[in-house]
């Protein structure tokens, strides 16, 4: 039986997509291909596969021995642009980081990105993308599905909501580069309907724009809602008070969060980024402008048939990034990651072949 390292340091931080995105892979490794893969986690044990979920120094110690015996996998949930619209470093010490980042990418034998757009990106850095591949993320029906009519409204009124009253929410971190801005501008401008924002400051101190955005959270008007960061346990609930998951984010990977709402048969409302083509095509509503996004939060909210289009729409992205599809898919790379023998840096076991039929699978239900 193959043996899996699960690397990560992501549960040092609660209330951020790394962390749930750790949670829910190790955990469908362990349930789902138990028959072919062995997990443990954090060990120094030689593993035939270390996978690095997260990027932290310390776990590089392990590198030397994890290459003793068999390959290392990383996982890519950030590059260095992505970073810098989200924490606030003086000029040395991001400079430093970022280089690290790459660095850190390149010691891998194999890389795996939660967005496939990120594979030309990583390339620009110089990773061969032949060692990277695409696998999306996923979130559990188990965790997150739609609740009853009436128990989504008894919630609304736990949260101190109008029960009744069109309810548009967000959850993620509170960053400029995640549109909180234009989510209280845009709830300025539409005060029939509520909004709600879930999520906390990651980084503290150093997130980007933090003291503006506590500034914009103390004078937000009476139809927007900052409950704070929302336990994971909880987020079903909160996805089960919307009418619309409503994210408008200028930079992003793979949002946990759009997937969670899917699970919800809730619409999807995001900015028009060509991030999103890849891996959202026809699941979700877009606007550019904040012009454009209002447009769309008022016709979701005045026509009926066009809701159920869209709530079908989001539905459709849950069935194709379904458990069993991602199950299938991480299948399929471990066992060509295994049986790869070429010394480092890896190439594909099987040509170009490997990485391709593993993307081929990912892409194949959208194409």
């Amino acid at each position: 039986m193959t043996t899996i390292n699960m690397l990560s340091h992501a549960d040092s931080v609660q209330g951020h997509g790394v962390l749930t995105a750790h949670d829910e892979q190790v955990e469908l490794v362990r349930t789902e291909l138990s028959d072919e893969f062995s997990v443990v986690e954090n060990s120094w044990r030689s593993c035939d596969i270390t996978h690095f979920h997260t990027i932290n120094p310390d776990l590089l110690l392990r590198l030397p021995g994890a290459r003793m015996k068999g390959k290392t996998v990383g996982y890519v949930h950030f590059l260095p642009e992505t970073m810098d619209k989200s924490i606030r470093l003086p000029a040395l010490a991001r400079a430093v980081f970022y280089r690290y980042i790459i660095w850190f990418y390149k010691r891998m034998d194999y890389l795996v990105a939660v967005n496939p757009y990120f594979i030309e990106r990583l390339a620009a850095y110089g990773v061969d993308p032949e060692r990277v591949t695409y696998i999306p993320n996923f979130a559990s029906e188990k965790e997150f599905f739609r609740l009853p009519d009436e128990k989504r409204r008894s919630l609304r009124q736990s949260y101190g909501l109008d029960p009744d009253r069109f309810t548009v929410v967000c959850a993620g971190q509170l960053q400029k580069r995640k549109g909180v801005f234009d989510f209280v501008s845009i709830a300025q401008r539409m005060p029939d309907v509520q909004f709600v924002w879930a999520g906390g400051y990651t980084f503290g101190k150093l997130s980007d724009g933090c003291e503006e955005i506590q500034a914009l959270v103390r004078s937000a008007p009476s139809n927007v809602c900052f409950p704070g960061l929302v336990p994971h346990d909880k987020m079903n609930e909160f996805y089960n008070l919307a009418d619309v998951m409503f994210l408008p984010s200028y930079d992003e990977l793979f949002p946990m969060t759009i997937l969670e709402a899917m699970n919800c048969r809730v619409p999807i409302l995001l900015r028009d980024l060509l991030l999103y083509e890849g891996i959202l095509t026809g699941y979700y509503q877009k606007g550019h402008s904040n012009g454009e996004l209002m447009a769309q939060l008022q016709r979701l909210k005045k026509d009926p048939q066009w809701y159920e289009t869209a709530a079908a729409m989001s539905w459709k992205g849950h069935e194709f990034y379904c458990r069993a599809h991602v199950a299938q898919l991480w299948r399929s790379f471990y066992a060509q990651v295994a049986e790869d023998t070429a010394p480092f840096p890896a190439r594909p076991a099987q040509g170009s072949s490997r990485s391709q039929a593993v993307k081929g699978a990912a892409y194949g239900k959208q194409n």
